[in-house]
């Protein structure tokens, strides 16, 4: 079966050619798909012969539109979020967020159905990697927010009042751990017949697997680079977080001080404070040393990194929770006062189980 999300306008050509069609076909096809078309009966430029034959197509099972099956959907009190859980055409389940900020929309997307990483503060890795995720079963995530923000505001399938302005990748996954297919999902999102985002609109999130950090570096320097750390020494961080044991920290910094000097892009490191684990004052000016080791002057990356604190949300499966908000201001103040740049992630859906991979979990 086909998804025709997964093609490139080149690759859609050669489908409607393949087909007997003429190519110009596939243009028409992609504007209603990056406009949140659901089947082919929306598009209503195109024939009536073709769009029956493409139903029929897809009602035998030799195309799709990769459309996804909503689960469950939660949205926080204050309008601020909305939570998806949907289901892929196999069973498996993702989750994608939909966030809403002054200054527009952002989703944040899965790359996998689940994670092999085993980081222990995250309830996606619980339930382990049942497969990678297709460039257009990611690309699905970011249309079904597109049109659920047009159904939500009455919105024409074909206006561009409302749109998605960036792309978080820190959702059920490691990107990295699926590095082609999620180079190809920028791609399509970059693409003037996609949905034309700035790749400087989309930010990548990993724990850390070195040797892709580098192909990333060279292949894809526009985009943004979070490096979730979450310790500043080897022991603490292998104890949270396994790929420390194959990447320790000073195999993981000089990659990410080189992709910060060669790209000329600041780098943010995420760190969840877990009370009692990470958050005290000599940890916080631990890391402010770390990170003003690799970024200085003198490496030619001077004031490139960021550090977003983020209070952990409480999984009962855990057993582990979050820093309370005095000592997180704490943390924050020693970083700056030390010079490094930080800010708190901002809670949003705190109640519609907003911690990656709560949803999916309940619902096994």
């Amino acid at each position: 079966m086909i998804n025709l999300l997964d093609l490139n306008k080149k690759e859609l050509e050669d489908f409607f050619v393949n087909i007997g069609e003429k190519k110009f076909r596939a243009q028409q096809t992609r504007e209603w798909i990056y406009r949140g078309a659901r089947d082919f009966s929306e598009m209503k430029n195109l024939p009536g012969e073709l769009r029956n034959r493409l139903e029929k197509m897809q009602e035998a099972g030799e195309i799709t539109l990769g459309g996804l099956k909503i689960l469950d959907m939660r949205s926080a009190s204050d309008g601020s979020t909305a939570k998806f859980l949907f289901e892929l055409h196999d069973g498996n389940t993702i989750e994608t967020v939909l966030m809403r900020y002054k200054y527009g929309n952002s989703v944040c997307v899965s790359s996998q159905a689940g994670c092999r990483m085993g980081c222990r503060f995250c309830a996606s890795t619980l339930l382990g990697l049942q497969r990678n995720l297709t460039a257009g079963e990611i690309v699905a995530q970011v249309l079904a927010c597109l049109r659920y923000v047009k159904d939500e505001n009455d919105y024409p399938l074909s206006s561009n009042d409302e749109r998605i302005g960036h792309i978080v990748i820190m959702g059920t996954g490691e990107p990295l751990d699926n590095y082609e297919n999620v180079k190809k999902f920028t791609e399509l999102l970059n693409a003037k017949d996609g949905l034309d985002l700035s790749l400087r609109n989309i930010t990548l999130s990993t724990c850390g697997l070195v040797p892709v950090i580098k192909k990333f570096t060279e292949e894809m320097p526009q985009v943004n680079l979070a490096i979730s750390l979450h310790a500043s020494n080897n022991t603490s961080r292998s104890a949270l977080m396994p790929v420390n044991d194959a990447y320790p920290i000073d195999e993981l910094m000089p990659a990410v001080s080189a992709h910060a000097r060669k790209t000329g892009r600041r780098v943010t490191f995420e760190y969840a404070l877990t009370a009692g684990v990470n958050d005290s004052e000599k940890q916080a000016e631990d890391l402010a040393n770390l990170l003003r080791h690799y970024f200085n002057h003198q490496a030619g990356n001077g004031g490139l990194c960021h550090v977003n604190l983020i209070p952990l949300n409480k999984v009962e499966e855990i057993g582990m929770e979050g820093s309370g908000r005095k000592q997180v201001l704490a943390f924050q103040k020693k970083l700056e006062d030390m010079g490094i740049p930080a800010t708190i992630r901002r809670e949003m859906g705190a109640d519609i189980d907003a911690a990656c991979g709560q949803l999916r979990l309940g619902k096994k």
